[in-house]
């Protein structure tokens, strides 16, 4: 059955009707697919009609030319569930996403070419954005609510009035989309700041605001650009992310729920963001750095009202009583949080992981960036000839983390989160620097910046002139050549071992579960269960357990994979009960 979905001089309008949209955010990369209808589902609980996703370009394409849209990128079937569960969808698919995904969701392949003027009429960037905007199109033309669907509104970029203001840009990014077969409404979103709501204006979208807190002002200064339709915060910050080496953000659910009340009293509609938040599998947690460089943890469970895990919250509770106030709220029982299985799992050693994947680059006159050598490089070893009959200062600037090694022997780090850009080395011949990618800008004019070694490496005030040799490291394939590899167990049997060293073992489960890692006893690394590949771990917290999604364990033996780069101190994978997000920063 197919509807009609428009927006008239008060409201939106399903069928000439008015329309309330009450949605949640729900990115659905970061969900477990075969958790997908399990999360929607109990976003319907709380009352929510819609459902809105980002999509992630470098996800579907992480190379260029290669796109995925299957299995856990599957978005047509992300989409169908949603109408399957009497839903709508809201598809926010960029170019640009934010969303605390590593470059803001640009692909690296992309960003690599220095030249192009990204979020912009730069006819080599818009080339390359017809060509994605056209494939995420003809999976979501079909699924609007005018063809049967659930898709009710699309948005075009994301808080560009924070970026730019070129009209010509964001009118090319309508004409693509149009062309592609979208038909329901469009809209942009923007900070309630006035210049910012002008910026990514067009006559072409509706605007809608992004904020967490003093409604009624927010809504006065959205209604004063949007003099005509309905409002609508499409982001209400009801949480918030976190950062490596700070505390884990909470906010009150009381407070919250109020704020969401005054949307609701209002008026208004909502896009709840996040109602869950999921993970930031793999690699996919981004950056910020407004002046200093800070890079996202694993879980981005964002204090939303379904918890990473989905459980259901105090605030999902709060919120589903306000909505009860102005819409239609289910009448179905809720489920109840259980513990997780504790399992534990002695670890055998795997020595020197890293060979495991390692490709050799050649010699180069001076080091390259990770993006010189190609698409989603996040492990680079560098190594040259730098010869010192005494001590010598090393200088050099990492983005993001180096260990740095004088003939084979570990003698410091270089981290970017505190300016650590120098370091005295022992008189030697050889200098080796690993540098680890932490995470890209998702946020501002550092988007698509360079990582790796950036510019000349210096000893002493003296340029390192010579040949560089440079080996990549596939990280994502660690977990399984780690898994394959012969044991070392002599590392390990003393409880301590130093990095890089890959760490394996098998634990047993009456049946499949959700498991949460503890990760205390490790210092920095990555992490597989079963093959999966969880993300990073950082002994700097504030997260101190990864989430194991139910559907990648199994009855009867699992199997754990940890790839240390730093230091063990506890050869043994323990599971807890409960998650683990928040402790206070060491």
């Amino acid at each position: 059955m197919t509807s009609r979905f428009t927006i008239g001089e008060t409201d939106f309008l399903l069928d000439g009707q008015p329309h309330r949209i009450i949605s949640g955010a729900m990115h659905y990369p970061r969900v477990h697919p075969d958790l997908w209808r399990d999360r929607i589902r109990k976003a319907r609980l709380m009352g929510l009609n819609a459902i809105e996703t980002y999509v992630m370009w470098n996800a579907h394409e992480p190379v260029k030319g290669q796109w995925d849209a299957g299995g856990a990128l599957d978005l047509g079937r992300f989409l169908d569930i949603v109408a399957e569960e009497g839903m709508h969808a809201i598809v926010r698919p960029g170019p640009f996403v934010c969303a605390e995904w590593h470059g803001g969701g640009l692909p690296t392949w992309l960003t690599a070419d220095t030249e192009m003027r990204l979020r912009s009429s730069d006819p080599r960037y818009l080339a390359e954005v017809t060509a994605y905007l056209q494939r995420v199109n003809a999976i979501v033309a079909p699924r609007q609510i005018d063809h049967g669907g659930s898709v009710i509104l699309v948005q075009i970029e994301n808080e560009y009035g924070a970026y730019g203001s070129d009209k010509a840009y964001l009118a090319e990014l309508i004409r693509v989309t149009r062309e592609s077969g979208i038909t329901v409404p469009l809209t942009q979103v923007d900070q309630p700041i006035p210049h910012m709501l002008e910026g990514g204006a067009h006559d072409g979208l509706h605007k809608t605001g992004s904020f967490g807190g003093r409604i009624e002002e927010r809504l006065a200064v959205l209604r004063e650009h949007q003099p005509t339709g309905p409002l609508m915060c499409m982001e209400f910050w009801c949480g918030w992310f976190d950062h490596w080496g700070e505390k884990h953000h909470t906010t009150t659910f009381a407070d919250s729920a109020a704020d969401l009340d005054r949307l609701l009293g209002a008026g208004a509609s909502v896009n709840i963001y996040m109602v869950h938040g999921g993970t930031n599998f793999g690699l996919t947690a981004g950056a910020n750095d407004s002046g200093r460089y800070l890079p996202m943890v694993t879980s981005y469970d964002y204090d939303s009202p379904i918890t990473e895990s989905g459980d259901l919250t105090e605030k999902f509770r709060a919120f589903r009583e306000v909505i009860a106030k102005h819409a239609p709220v289910p009448d179905e029982p809720l489920p109840e949080p259980v513990d997780a299985p504790t399992p534990t799992a002695s670890l055998t050693a795997v020595a020197d992981p890293l060979r495991l994947t390692a490709v050799e680059r050649g010699e180069f006159a001076a080091a390259p960036t990770m993006d010189e050598l190609g698409a989603d490089v996040v492990l680079v070893e560098y190594s040259v000839t730098a010869p010192s009959d005494r001590d010598a200062v090393l200088e050099a600037e990492v983005r993001d983390y180096a260990w740095v090694a004088r003939d084979g022997r570990p003698v410091g780090r270089l981290q970017r989160t505190i300016g650590d850009d120098t370091l005295t080395l022992p008189a030697g011949e050889r200098l080796s620097l690993l540098v680890e990618e932490t995470g890209r800008v998702n946020y501002d004019t550092k988007i698509g910046e360079a990582k790796g070694l950036i510019g000349a490496v210096r000893l002493d005030g003296a340029r390192l002139e010579g040949a560089w040799s440079v080996r990549t490291v596939d990280v994502p394939a660690l977990g399984r050549a780690v898994a394959g590899a012969p044991a070392a167990e002599d590392l390990v049997a003393a409880g301590r071992a130093v990095g890089p060293i890959g760490l394996r073992g098998s634990f047993d489960l009456a049946a499949s579960a959700d498991l949460f890692l503890d990760t205390r006893g490790w210092g920095k690394g990555y992490a597989w269960v079963n093959g999966f590949f969880l993300g990073r771990y950082w002994r700097r917290g504030p997260q101190r357990t990864l989430y194991v999604p139910g559907p990648v364990t199994r009855s009867g033996a699992n199997e754990v994979v940890i790839v240390e780069l730093e230091q063990v101190t506890d050869a043994t994978a323990r599971f807890l009960a409960r998650p683990d997000l928040g402790h206070e920063v060491e």
